[in-house]
């Protein structure tokens, strides 16, 4: 979970934006929930991230901006109600992002690795494990360029992505680097590759602008 500061706030034609003192890594379609901000308190789902001052809509629906100011850190969402000038927040309120990813499960993981939990500790690192994994594919993807809603998974690929992740970081419990082996070399086999994992995560190569 991520709380930001809200420093300032405006609704203009039943679209309202707020500004965090902080960078956020919120993207269109996320869900957040503002509160401490009269009149714009409540869970919202993020339109637009846009980087110049709101003006409002035009005929046709489209938003407006002022190309001369720069304002950073803004978030554009749907609320109905009277406009209400640009106007700082003071005390300042809160914008809180709790993306939970679930797409795989610790089941699903557990299979993969073909065993039960022998201990309680064994089960609640397998959550730790799934979760984590669940974490890292969610963000992952969204830094290559991707959308994904955190409930639904995008696909079977990055299904299995997922869970070898999360079995892969279960292997690797009390491990340096990677997951105990039994070789005489000291050396691991072949496990849970990154490089086959971020295929699977639809990842395997770099975003150009």
């Amino acid at each position: 979970m991520s709380v930001f500061s809200v420093t300032h706030a405006q609704r203009i034609d039943d679209y309202a934006v707020v500004q965090t003192l902080e960078p956020t890594d919120v993207g269109t379609g996320q869900v957040v929930t503002i509160a401490s901000v009269a009149g714009f308190n409540g869970a919202v789902t993020v339109q637009a991230v846009p980087v110049h001052l709101y003006l409002g809509v035009n005929d046709e629906g489209d938003w407006l901006f002022d190309p001369e100011i720069i304002l950073p850190n803004q978030l554009l969402f749907y609320s109905a109600g009277a406009d209400v000038a640009r106007e700082a927040v003071i005390p300042a309120g809160t914008l809180t992002w709790d993306p939970v990813c679930t797409w795989a499960s610790d089941q699903d993981v557990l299979d993969w690795l073909g065993i039960d939990p022998a201990t309680a500790n064994d089960e609640a690192f397998v959550t730790v494990a799934t979760n984590a994994a669940n974490a890292f594919a969610y963000r992952r993807r969204r830094e290559a360029g991707y959308f994904d809603q955190l409930t639904t998974v995008p696909g079977p690929d990055v299904l299995l992505g997922t869970i070898q992740y999360g079995a892969t970081l279960y292997r690797e419990r009390g491990s340096t680097d990677s997951f105990s082996s039994f070789d005489g070399m000291g050396q691991a086999p072949p496990f849970g590759s990154m490089g086959q994992i971020n295929k699977l995560l639809g990842i395997g190569r770099s975003q150009v602008a």
